[in-house]
């Protein structure tokens, strides 16, 4: 990561929408045609990506766990203070042994807040439940691991369902209560990296705009982190001196 690898392109569109969602500000030309403006959780918030997925959203655990190094690494020179982690794969093993798993810790320890998506398997094609569900790092014990709630598209709580995708704990191999909370994460909307594979595959989630201010759908525990990382920039807005754990 000391040099920059390729030309900073989002091939995939999975990261742009969560950057969306963590930091959009709203523009002018960023609204529907009723008027529906959109922007992030924290708008402008200072953003670092590091990118370790290829064009079909695919990657390796050593990428991440580098990734990860790097932002603690260089976490006072860039003022780090949370690492957004919308990604993971199956756990194989106890979050003792986990080598993604420990990288998050050590961020933790570093004093970096680490926000990480439960992970969509939380059910069959059938509707079941599949419990001990969650996906590493979501099995790391300091992270903040976020499930998702549909929101029904409406501003209040009392109809808030949890999505039928939303990774269930407990953890596998450890039995840890996981996820720690959950937030919207069912069509969401956010940006549209212009001619990426999820624009090109889903071209029916776009919602509004073309080129850079295009905006489409998308669901997933992913979205929900993206929230979650947000909100904690906020947080810690408004109070530098709270740690990961507070």
């Amino acid at each position: 990561f000391t040099e920059p690898r390729g030309a900073g392109l989002d091939q995939y569109g999975h990261g742009t929408h969560v950057a969306g969602i963590v930091a959009g500000a709203r523009a002018a030309s960023n609204s529907t045609p009723d008027g529906e403006a959109f922007r992030g959780v924290a708008p402008r918030a200072h953003l670092i990506s590091l990118k370790v997925l290829d064009a079909n959203g695919r990657g390796r655990t050593s990428d991440v766990i580098d990734a990860i190094e790097w932002a603690v690494r260089n976490g006072a020179r860039y003022r780090i203070r949370v690492i957004n982690l919308s990604l993971g794969h199956p756990v194989f093993e106890s979050a003792n042994h986990d080598l993604l798993v420990q990288a998050v810790e050590w961020a933790v320890k570093a004093g970096i807040t680490v926000v990480v998506s439960a992970g969509n398997t939380g059910s069959t094609a059938d509707g079941k439940t599949i419990l001990c569900s969650i996906q590493s790092p979501g099995n790391a014990p300091s992270a903040i691991t976020v499930g998702s709630v549909n929101t029904q598209g409406t501003p209040w709580r009392s109809d808030d369902t949890l999505s039928n995708f939303s990774a269930f704990g407990p953890t596998a191999f450890d039995h840890m209560m996981k996820p720690d909370m959950v937030a919207p994460g069912s069509r969401i909307v956010s940006l549209e990296a212009r001619g990426s594979t999820l624009a090109r595959t889903y071209p029916d989630r776009h919602v509004s705009g073309q080129g850079v201010d295009a905006y489409f759908r998308l669901s997933g525990t992913s979205m929900s982190a993206a929230v979650v990382s947000g909100s904690v920039a906020l947080m810690l807005e408004a109070n530098p001196s709270l740690t990961p754990k507070q």
